[in-house]
């Protein structure tokens, strides 16, 4: 399995886990998802690009999260419990609205 590489704000971290209750770490874990799905995230203010995925933990969880990539990392920006029609996304398999399934 190809290994990747996660970076994040500790700080950013802690709001995401106080707001979310989702750690970066398990959010991390997620992208190794063989079903996850990306788009762009049309929100991106310019400065960088950044992504949407929804992918599941090992729990069975679909987590909504936000990164980026800088370098060779990827920097994750938020992660949240899937909303239930972002579920429905995830399980259904559709690539609709902008996501695709993507390789780890």
């Amino acid at each position: 399995m190809l290994e990747l590489e996660f970076e994040w704000d500790i700080r950013k971290e802690s709001e995401n886990i106080r707001l979310h209750g989702v750690y970066f770490d398990d959010a991390a874990e997620a992208f190794y998802d063989c079903h996850r799905m990306e788009r762009r995230d049309d929100d991106s203010d310019g400065y960088e690009d950044r992504w949407q995925t929804l992918c599941s933990l090992p729990t069975g969880d679909v987590i909504f999260a936000v990164y980026t990539e800088r370098g060779d990392a990827i920097r994750i920006i938020s992660a949240r419990v899937a909303e239930p029609y972002e579920r429905r996304i995830y399980n259904g398999g559709n690539e609709i609205h902008g996501w695709q399934r993507t390789d780890p």
